[in-house]
């Protein structure tokens, strides 16, 4: 079966419904992926603009998004690359006060053995293991 990519604006019109056709179409979609009748895929990196524009444009709260990404990520049939150190990356964003980019590369690092950053971001001070040098 042919793998079918999905880009960020299906994820949107599936959880804001803001157009009533394209959310059935797009639910269409992820009931067929679910049922394995297609094969489905997407990247961290729509996972990441995903969040950004649920809550930058959408206004979407924190609690949402992070509820909202858990089932998207934990959803049946569908391939996202690094699957766990983005589920990792939602929860350590859903218990502290940082970006969901930082979680992830907290996360990466993590998964990856390094435990020292180069950074300016105060972020990382937020997260045990981690520590950041100002160059």
């Amino acid at each position: 079966m042919k793998r079918k990519f999905i880009d960020t604006n299906i994820f949107l019109r599936y959880l804001t419904r803001d157009d009533p056709s394209l959310y059935e179409k797009c639910r269409e979609i992820f009931k067929k992926g679910v049922e394995g009748k297609i094969d489905l895929a997407t990247s961290g990196m729509v996972i990441a603009e995903l969040i950004w524009t649920l809550l930058s444009y959408y206004k979407v709260s924190k609690a949402d998004i992070v509820e909202k990404i858990s089932v998207i990520v934990s959803t049946e049939n569908l391939y996202i690359p690094d699957k766990d150190i983005i589920m990792d990356a939602v929860i350590l964003y859903s218990r502290k006060n940082i970006d969901y980019i930082d979680a992830y590369n907290a996360v990466f690092m993590r998964y990856h053995d390094f435990q020292d950053i180069y950074s300016y971001d105060e972020d990382f001070d937020l997260i045990e293991g981690i520590k950041r040098e100002e160059p």
